[in-house]
């Protein structure tokens, strides 16, 4: 699994960063993204709704988000 690490970056720039990534997966693969704005959140559950998608509140206000290659 393939991290990346979004802390301080906000919309849309975590969005553009996935989808630079995601082509790079094999399919069932997944992109774990690390972030602590939950503007970022929404915006990846509205782009990547078609993709399997966990979303975890790993402390509060930072989120562990896996998004898998379909």
């Amino acid at each position: 699994m393939k991290k990346m690490n979004c802390f301080g970056d906000m919309c849309p720039v975590p969005v553009v960063k996935i989808i630079k990534e995601l082509p790079k997966l094999e399919v069932g693969e997944a992109l774990e993204v690390v972030t602590d704005h939950s503007c970022v959140v929404e915006s990846i559950k509205d782009k990547f709704k078609k993709n399997n998608l966990e979303i975890e509140e790993v402390m509060n206000g930072v989120w562990e988000i896996k998004i898998y290659k379909v």
